[in-house]
């Protein structure tokens, strides 16, 4: 038997999702957000599926992503990245992700217009 570290299982799930979602593929939201989601976003709404509408008409859904850090602890996911969107000027954003039995329960994040 091995044992998992849930740090890196939450890396790793975290990775495949923003990888998948970035591709394009919209579901993958539904799969690793727990229904129960809160995001402390300014503007955005409660609840996984009125988020995932949030998002999905936000510049995110249509921008390149250049991820430059994640880091990972049993309970947090931090992903640092440049969001290029297709109008505008780029921005550094910053995600914090808090994990509960390997979905997303819980988000905060901050941007800046990139330097």
């Amino acid at each position: 038997m091995t044992d998992i570290d849930p740090a890196e299982e939450n890396k790793r799930r975290f990775l495949d999702a923003f990888g998948r979602f970035a591709a394009g593929e919209i579901e993958v939201l539904r799969e690793i957000i727990r229904e129960d989601f809160v995001s402390h976003t300014v503007g955005a709404p409660p609840g996984r599926d009125a988020w995932i509408e949030f998002i999905l008409t936000s510049p995110i859904a249509s921008a390149q992503i250049e991820i430059r850090h994640v880091i990972a602890d049993a309970e947090f996911v931090v992903a640092h990245y440049t969001l290029i969107p297709a109008e505008g000027p780029n921005e550094d954003v910053v995600d914090i992700w808090r994990f509960e039995d390997g979905l997303i329960v819980e988000h905060w994040d901050v941007s800046r217009p990139a330097a």
